[in-house]
């Protein structure tokens, strides 16, 4: 490195004494994989336990029959995911122009936090669905904005070859958060108590990780004025002139929408096939979540651990989007409720394989190193785009396939299946990365 480039280095370290943004550490600085781990488990029990459990009660609260609620929970579901998926990237962009003496991540994780807490008491307290629909709204905002900040970290702080076992914790953080919520939603009957509370616990655990975090600071703001072209440019990206990351996102997005969009659902496929109350479908949803934790604790680690040893990404991807598509077969023909929770159990599987190296197979398809959050926040988006197209078109799939033999939700999770299928095909077709 040239006398010239340290100084420029040590102009955007500011007083942190880490590297520039845009450059890689050579050591993962101690403590903090755990520490983005832990905020990780915050913002996913947050967002997800409505998503699974507790936002299809608080809607059948408020509304006068199960039909409605069905329609409705897609509403409330799919207008905040668009919130998602605006705020994912263009947090992400912001924060890479950040110039705060706090630091460049460190204001949106705080303040998202503390917003979205703010956001899920307003939900709790709501006697309307549109009232719902502005608390999810503001929370999705708030909380992906955190999600976009904190997981930018990554790539500032820790190695290429250390991706693979960092992605692996967070990976956890997933079915240990649906599994807390469900344990969570069984213990509490208020519904301010059923929002608040995650609320709460997301907050401490980003105040935990922004104590810990040395961030990076630019000390000199950015040259170029935020115009609209960069507010619209937070949103895309050039899939001919970065195929590998095009084909990460379109991946990235088929299995996410087979677990994370058909899984809203089953709260109203327990009650419809099984006839189940509501006290009755959070106990086995809690047992349904136990069964897919356990998947997931299996096989997230262990595919973070080989991903890294193999230095292959592509073949997890892959197995996971089969084993997913299993489960999700295995839960449309489901004939009992042992069967439920055994088909969970098989989708925590795929799912934990997918989440402990989709991170760390992200970081390495990024085609700018200056807008690692912006991009990120772009591929983030194929998290939150499923949940928002999988509550709008669900009635009308659910309502096509409700007079055939297997049901209205069976045929749901069928097309979910074929989705993820499609997913862990299109993944060989990322070709810079193994």
């Amino acid at each position: 490195m040239t006398e010239m480039s340290r100084a420029d280095a040590t102009a955007y370290a500011g007083t942190t004494g880490f590297k520039a943004p845009g450059t890689t550490p050579d050591t993962t600085p101690r403590g903090f994989g755990p520490a983005l781990a832990g905020v990780n488990f915050g913002i996913y029990l947050t967002l997800l336990t409505p998503v699974m459990v507790s936002m299809a009660f608080k809607v059948q609260h408020i509304t006068a029959s199960l039909e409605e609620a069905t329609a409705q929970l897609g509403l409330v579901l799919s207008v905040g995911a668009l919130f998602a998926l605006v705020a994912n990237p263009l947090a992400g962009r912001l924060s890479d122009r950040t110039t705060s003496r706090f630091g460049m991540r460190r204001p949106w994780i705080l303040g998202g936090s503390v917003i979205g807490l703010g956001s899920l008491a307003l939900i709790g307290v709501a006697s309307s669905v549109w009232v719902v629909l502005v608390g999810w709204c503001l929370a999705q905002a708030s909380l992906n904005a955190v999600l976009a900040a904190a997981n930018a970290t990554l790539p500032d702080q820790v190695p290429s070859h250390h991706r693979g076992r960092v992605s692996g914790l967070i990976g956890i953080t997933t079915p240990l958060a649906i599994l807390a919520g469900s344990f969570l939603m069984n213990a509490m009957a208020s519904d301010m108590l059923r929002f608040i509370v995650p609320g709460a616990i997301a907050l401490a655990l980003s105040v935990m990780f922004v104590i810990l975090l040395k961030d990076r600071r630019l000390e000199d703001k950015p040259a170029e004025r935020f115009t609209i072209g960069q507010f619209l440019g937070s949103f895309v990206f050039n899939p001919v002139k970065n195929p590998d990351f095009g084909w990460t996102w379109i991946t990235k997005f088929l299995i996410m929408f087979g677990y994370a969009g058909i899984a809203t659902y089953l709260p109203f496929f327990l009650a419809a096939k099984f006839g189940l109350g509501e006290q009755d479908a959070i106990q086995i949803i809690l047992f349904a979540n136990l069964a897919s934790t356990a998947g997931m604790v299996i096989s997230s680690p262990l595919g973070g651990y080989f991903s890294d040893r193999l230095g292959k990404r592509r073949p997890f991807v892959a197995a996971a989007g089969v084993v997913m598509v299993i489960g999700l077969v295995t839960l449309a023909f489901a004939p009992s409720i042992a069967v439920v929770i055994v088909a969970q159990g098989i989708i925590g599987l795929g799912a934990g394989s997918f989440l402990s190296v989709d991170l760390a197979l992200a970081t390495e398809v990024l085609p700018n190193p200056d807008d690692v959050a912006k991009d990120l926040g772009v591929l983030n988006m194929a998290n939150a785009l499923p949940q928002s197209i999988a509550p709008a078109i669900a009635p009308s799939i659910i309502a096509l396939g409700a007079g055939s033999a297997i049901g209205g939700y069976s045929v749901w999770y069928l097309f979910g299946a074929f989705v993820a299928l499609l997913g862990a095909v299109l993944v060989y077709r990322i070709k810079g990365v193994k």
